[in-house]
């Protein structure tokens, strides 16, 4: 199984290029390629081994619910001529990501069983246990560091700080409860709970905000599985997932939360093939269609190389 880890291309008229956790962005003007690389982060750190198939379901799935939401908020894709690549249009990213959060689970939970019961600046009630639902969806920013991890913030102090002017920080809360109303139905429809998820968006020369980056992907959402999860949550068990968080499991169980002064652990064989199944169950379960595996004879960088030149760079 071929996995790529990173890419390192130059082209003619390229004007930028960005590595980000598990993207690599190269830039035409007012274009960009954005590969999907087969890296994997949690906690804000990218693991020492890539994982077979992963971009391509990544990429994947953000194309298919990119477009099943286009009629909701306008987005940067253009094309995907390979399963592992995007290409679309530029724009400025806000420096904040946009956090919806249906059920109590994950750092929620985390900071509410600590005794925590503002988060973002957003009341949490009394009473509830893990991974119970929200009175109603609630919107908990974080800031977007480029390295280190991302920090908590309220509207408050986006607004208050100049990050986003308050107008348009208000239309992106409007497009993200709209995404996660539309992502929910879609989850319904597949016997899933969308659980949380974050959105990104950025604002192009004339003004236009766009929704950027992945959507309602493995890594960017948590699911539940629908069936039994009331039982489950009376019996106060932990609920089945459909999500990157086993990967933080393993690795908080392992010792490792990206804190310094804290070792990552091996990435056996083994793991990394659990790790790739995973993500094709993910696709095929989240999406509802058959996964089909990048092929043919050439490195998956060469078929990127060759896409890229064929769909982006002027003949």
């Amino acid at each position: 199984m071929q996995a790529l880890k990173e890419t390192n291309f130059t082209f003619p008229a390229q004007t930028g290029f960005y590595r980000g956790k598990v993207r690599d962005v190269y830039s035409f003007g007012q274009q960009m390629a954005v590969i999907t690389t087969d890296r994997i982060s949690a906690f804000d750190v990218v693991l020492p081994r890539a994982i077979p198939y992963k971009g391509a379901v990544l990429n994947s799935i953000a194309a298919h619910f990119l477009r099943a939401t286009a009629d909701l908020v306008p987005n940067w894709l253009q094309s995907t001529p390979h399963p592992m690549l995007s290409i679309g249009r530029r724009c400025q990213p806000y420096p904040v990501e946009m956090v919806v959060r249906g059920y109590l689970a994950g750092h929620a939970w985390r900071q509410y069983r600590e005794g925590h019961r503002m988060l973002c600046g957003v009341a949490l009630p009394e009473g509830l246990q893990e991974n119970d639902k929200l009175p109603q969806p609630i919107i908990t920013p974080t800031t977007k560091a480029h390295e280190g991890h991302d920090e908590d913030i309220s509207r408050e102090e986006i607004i208050g700080r100049g990050l986003v002017p308050e107008a348009e920080y208000r239309q992106l809360e409007q497009y993200a409860l709209q995404l996660f109303s539309r992502g929910t139905e879609m989850a319904a429809k597949k016997e899933l709970i969308l659980v949380d998820t974050k959105y990104e968006f950025g604002r192009t020369e004339e003004g236009t905000i766009l929704l950027i980056d992945e959507v309602h992907t493995p890594d960017s959402s948590r699911y539940f599985y629908s069936e039994g999860y009331g039982e489950r949550q009376r019996k106060k068990e932990p609920q089945r997932q459909l999500s990157k968080e086993f990967v933080r499991q393993w690795l908080i169980s392992e010792g490792f939360q990206g804190k310094e002064g804290q070792q990552i652990p091996e990435m056996t064989d083994e793991l990394v093939q659990h790790i790739s199944a995973r993500y094709l169950e993910l696709y095929e379960k989240i999406t509802g269609l058959p996964f089909t595996k990048p092929g043919g004879e050439d490195s998956l960088e060469a078929q990127l190389d060759a896409a890229i030149r064929q769909n982006i760079i002027p003949q």
